[in-house]
């Protein structure tokens, strides 16, 4: 059934090597596909865009795009007890089948890169979740 897929597929892990869920698909009487969309070529293009982005607007826009094209949702979420390094926020996709752990482990990576080169970034994070407050003029 998946062999007559309408675009290539990303190819299988070596059995053991991975948690992807992949038999889940094969057994759905009508899986969703769009995780197995991301082959490892497209994967590496993605994360050179993830790692390109420079504002809040184009990481939501990416965000918004992966769920659409890909059912991936990305969710980064600030610790409760503040963040002073990128390291202060959980960045992870929403784990579900067909999805690879390579997929899962790289693409956070890469987001955290890229907010790590670009502060201003986790700054607009933050201001919209109201948990910025500006820097203190007062000191």
């Amino acid at each position: 059934m998946l062999e007559h897929a309408p675009f290539p597929l990303r190819v299988e892990c070596p059995p053991g090597a991975c948690t992807c869920r992949r038999e889940e698909l094969y057994a759905a009487p009508a899986p969703d596909l769009r995780p197995l969309r991301l082959t490892r070529e497209e994967e590496k293009k993605l994360i050179a865009r993830i790692e390109a982005i420079t504002t809040w607007a184009e990481m939501q826009r990416l965000a918004g795009r992966m769920h659409e094209q890909l059912g991936i949702e990305l969710n980064i979420i600030p610790s409760v007890r503040g963040v002073r390094t990128v390291f202060g926020l959980t960045i992870s996709l929403t784990e579900r089948p067909g999805l690879c752990r390579k997929v899962r482990e790289s693409i956070p990576r890469a987001v955290r890169r890229c907010l790590d080169t670009h502060p201003e970034i986790v700054y607009a994070l933050l201001d919209e979740r109201g948990l910025f407050a500006g820097p203190d003029l007062a000191s």
